[in-house]
């Protein structure tokens, strides 16, 4: 089990307060790892990793700004001495406040330009910011862990039939820019491992599947049956992948994408 330990380790989680970024920050706390929560919420952040324990610090960090992520980069290089996991997790996955115009809004030929723009913003330019910054940080040191938080709609085309409710309505359509963000995520994993290789550092992605957060239980029943194992995720069950790929269990991977989806890309 000494494969999986981060004792001594300095992790950032971006995107930090979020549902899976929750789970991320505290399954690398349980493996040993000094765990920065970051996350545009400052008391958010600071209050959360006060719950982790004293050893953990909240920072406000702005993934789409270089000014924030050097300032945080200095402060944690000031506390801990090393940056050694970064796991990129901030992203935007469309929500729409009117359920009544979110069919029309997010329907393909009426998707708004500005929120394919702030997705671009974050999904992608956040990711190669972050991974620019606090990357720089491990390759002076000669080693360090990066973990892309991908989708399984990174790999494949979304299933607009899931979003149907049990009359055949469509609700929702999955939007066009989270597939394009996250496929593009996958591959900037790729070019990052094969530059900073010979650094020692390695460069893995993560694709979790669906999670189950109280959608609507057509949309839960629709996705469940696309899946080998005939339910959703839990938010815990990326937990023990991703201390994998941030520990050195996983000493010999790199650029690769693991999928961890119950089986939905499977067939």
């Amino acid at each position: 089990m000494e494969l999986f330990s981060l004792k001594n380790k300095t992790a950032i989680v971006t995107g930090a307060l979020g549902l899976l970024g929750k789970k991320h920050c505290e399954a690398l706390a349980d493996a040993g790892a000094n765990v920065i929560v970051a996350d545009l919420d400052e008391g958010g952040a600071e209050e959360f990793a006060k719950s982790l324990g004293e050893q953990h610090c909240g920072l406000k960090v702005d993934v789409t700004s270089e000014r924030y992520l050097k300032i945080a980069r200095d402060k944690i290089s000031a506390r801990y001495g090393t940056i050694d996991i970064l796991v990129n997790n901030a992203a935007i996955n469309d929500m729409f406040e009117n359920p009544v115009l979110a069919k029309e809004l997010s329907a393909f030929e009426n998707y708004p330009l500005d929120a394919f723009k702030k997705s671009l913003d974050v999904n992608i330019i956040g990711v190669f910011l972050a991974s620019q910054v606090f990357g720089t940080v491990m390759a002076n040191q000669g080693n360090g862990s990066i973990i892309n938080i991908a989708s399984t709609y990174g790999i494949v085309g979304p299933d607009q039939s899931i979003y149907r409710d049990a009359h055949g309505e469509q609700t929702f359509y999955k939007s066009p820019v989270y597939p394009v963000t996250k496929g593009a995520v996958v591959n900037f994993t790729r070019f990052l491992a094969a530059y900073w290789g010979h650094k020692g550092i390695r460069v893995n992605t993560l694709s979790p599947g669906g999670v189950e957060n109280e959608q609507n239980e057509f949309f839960i029943q629709n996705y469940s049956a696309k899946t080998l194992l005939g339910r959703m995720a839990r938010p815990a069950d990326y937990q023990g992948a991703l201390v994998f790929l941030a520990s050195e269990a996983s000493a010999y991977m790199t650029g690769a994408n693991l999928v961890v989806d119950g089986g939905w890309t499977a067939i």
